[in-house]
């Protein structure tokens, strides 16, 4: 029987079996992580690949690794040609892929990864009986990693039409989709008002392969990170924490974060190609898609205004907010008796446990966190938390 069984070898899953392990909360051959990709962070990095983005959104300090400062003395002393951004100091992507591989490699988490998929939990004696597609796996503490990135949002009018427009509507998150092998010959329209829609819109413009339009609800709201920083330590979250209502909580969460938002730096870069005219902005609400009578393309049709004609429309619109984990989750809370909140999301302790050796981390421990939660940052406050659970 194992000690941990960590399902889930996102950011999370990886940074916090490397926080267990350092930390000496776990032996090597005790741990393990349960995952149906053949990399680490294998969605994570496709996922920021297909946004186009050259930095991070977060600042140096949030890494998988378990000493604050380590991406900064990697960058000094390993990558003489590392690049930062300001304000915050926060990495390039290629940097902060290559400290990833350097924490996996060094700290050994390769060989604690298991390929496959959890499909149902069961209570055992001594801890949790673990159903996969590979067989059974027993373990006295299980945590469910699990992250929104198997589920992109796609708004009504786009699910409505999916099938019928299945050649000419993309998600910039679906698995199948790639941004280096989409050619943008013709019209292409990205929709959604985040960073991510920004950044793919200025990716597609700077190709010059096509017009680009980004068409967003509101206008462009600018703000440095996905909520304020006071998120991270208790200026913030003293308030939170003596909120015991989880519908008051939920609220708080809801109107922390900045969701449809974008950092200074993307704002700048989105208005300098929009005053050179590589792309154009409108700002409309896309009810229905229908197929273009005069060729072979797409007409989203918006309230007030013409058509908007498209040869191609991608999707940026962000991850869907129900909670992940779907049929497993959803067993787990029948068969284990789970407690959960009205939204549905579990109701756990400081441990961030959610039952009799089960806890959980990302998403999922988002009440107990905060609105950071999601966030790589998160990833590290869960590992604090896990490392001194009783």
């Amino acid at each position: 029987m194992l000690d941990w069984l960590i399902v889930g070898g996102g950011v999370h899953g990886t940074a916090i079996s490397n926080h267990l392990l350092r930390r000496g909360r776990a032996a090597p051959d005790r741990i393990r992580v349960l995952d149906p990709h053949d990399e680490p962070l294998a969605r994570w990095h496709a996922c920021t690949r297909n946004t186009g983005m050259p930095f991070l959104r977060s600042p140096v300090a949030h890494h998988l690794d378990v000493q604050p400062a380590a991406l900064h003395h990697f960058a000094e002393t390993e990558v003489p040609d590392h690049r930062f951004t300001r304000p915050y100091r926060r990495p390039s992507l290629d940097l902060f892929r290559r400290h990833c591989d350097a924490v996996i490699e060094r700290n050994g988490l390769r060989p604690l990864r298991l390929r496959a998929t959890a499909t149902r939990l069961h209570a055992r004696a001594a801890g949790l009986a673990v159903e996969t597609d590979a067989g059974a796996i027993e373990a006295r503490r299980v945590l469910l990693a699990l992250g929104a990135g198997d589920q992109p949002y796609w708004p009504a009018w786009a699910a409505a039409s999916r099938r019928e427009l299945a050649g000419a509507i993309h998600h910039v998150f679906d698995p199948a989709w790639e941004l280096a092998r989409f050619a943008n010959p013709g019209r292409t329209v990205v929709i959604g008002g985040g960073i991510s829609a920004a950044q793919v819109a200025v990716a597609l413009a700077r190709r010059r392969s096509g017009p680009v339009a980004l068409v967003m609800r509101h206008a462009p709201r600018v703000h440095q990170f996905d909520s304020d920083v006071c998120w991270i330590g208790e200026q913030c979250l003293r308030h939170f924490r003596r909120t015991h209502d989880m519908r008051h909580r939920r609220d708080i969460i809801r109107r922390a974060r900045h969701r449809g938002s974008m950092p200074p730096d993307v704002h700048r870069q989105l208005i300098k190609d929009l005053g050179r005219g590589a792309l154009c902005l409108l700002e409309a609400e896309v009810e229905r898609a229908t197929p273009d009578p005069l060729g072979r393309g797409v007409l989203l049709h918006c309230p007030g205004r013409a058509p908007i004609a498209a040869d191609h429309v991608l999707l940026a619109t962000g991850f869907d907010p129900r909670r992940p984990g779907g049929a497993l989750v959803d067993h787990a809370i029948a068969d284990l008796g789970l407690p959960v909140a009205p939204c549905g999301y579990p109701v756990v302790d400081a441990a961030l446990h959610w039952g009799r050796g089960l806890h959980v981390t990302g998403p999922l421990a988002e009440l107990e966190i905060g609105p950071v939660a999601r966030n790589i940052i998160g990833a590290r406050l869960a590992g604090e938390r896990l490392v001194r659970a009783p």
